[in-house]
C-alpha cells in the first residue's frame, strides 16, 4: 500500500505535539497532514487492551468519518520499577492527575532504584476499503531524577534515551525525532508505504 505525494492523510489525533511530529516526518514525502481535531472528528473511546488495538480504533474511526486514509499512533511510557505502568494507560494516568506535570511529579516521588523505562509506539494505517496495517517501535532508556527540558510533550522531560545524558525534552525536535519510538515505527511505515520526493 503506497501513499503517493499529494495524498491527504488524516492524523487521528487531537494532540498538537503528535501532529507536529507527524508533519515533520511526512514533509519529505509530499503528504498533506491534517489532524482529526482540525476536521472536527470526535475522539473514539480507546477500549482495547494493547497499543495496536487502540491505534486501530483511532485510525479506522478517522478513516471512516473522513473518507480519507488515516494514521493513528497509540503510544505510552512503561516503567520497570512501576510494574511496567503506566504503559497503555499513560494518557489516562496524566488525565487523572490533572496533567503531565503532576503525573511526572508522582512518578518521580514513588520511583526507587529501578529506573529502566521505554516508550512504545504502534502506528496503524487505515485506508477505506483495505485492511489496516501496523508498525511498532520502541525506545529504551531510564527515568531522570528530576524534570528537565522544555521541548517535546507528555513525559519527554523525564525520559533519558539510552546513549544520551539528555531527556527528550532537552534534545530538541530534530534530535528526538532521529531516535524516538515514533521514529522507529515511522521508519517501518516509510519503507512500506511512502515514496520520497525526488
Amino acid at each position: 500500500m503506497r501513499l503517493l505525494p499529494g495524498t491527504r492523510l488524516v492524523i487521528a489525533t487531537h494532540n498538537p505535539g503528535k501532529l507536529a511530529e507527524f508533519a515533520a516526518f511526512l514533509a519529505p514525502y509530499g503528504i498533506e497532514a491534517i489532524s482529526a481535531g482540525a476536521l472536527g472528528l470526535p475522539e473514539p473511546a480507546e477500549t482495547a487492551t494493547d497499543f495496536a488495538g487502540n491505534a486501530r480504533i483511532k485510525a479506522c474511526a478517522a478513516a471512516s468519518a473522513a473518507g480519507l486514509p488515516s494514521i493513528a499512533d497509540d503510544s505510552g511510557l512503561s516503567i520497570a520499577g512501576m510494574g511496567n505502568a503506566p504503559g497503555i494507560h499513560s494518557a489516562r494516568f496524566a488525565r487523572e492527575r490533572g496533567g503531565f506535570a503532576q503525573a511526572m511529579a508522582d512518578i518521580l516521588a514513588q520511583l526507587g532504584e529501578n529506573r529502566r523505562a521505554w516508550f512504545t509506539s504502534c502506528l496503524c494505517l487505515a485506508v477505506p476499503g483495505d485492511e489496516p496495517l501496523f508498525f511498532a517501535g520502541e525506545c529504551h532508556g531510564s527515568i531522570a531524577l528530576e524534570v528537565r527540558g522544555t521541548h517535546g510533550f507528555g513525559y519527554d522531560p523525564i525520559f533519558i534515551p539510552d546513549g544520551s545524558t539528555l531527556t527528550f525534552a532537552e534534545m530538541g525536535e530534530a534530535a528526538k525525532n532521529a531516535i524516538s519510538h515514533r521514529a522507529v515505527s515511522f521508519k517501518l511505515f516509510q519503507a512500506a508505504c511512502l515514496d520520497q520526493l525526488r
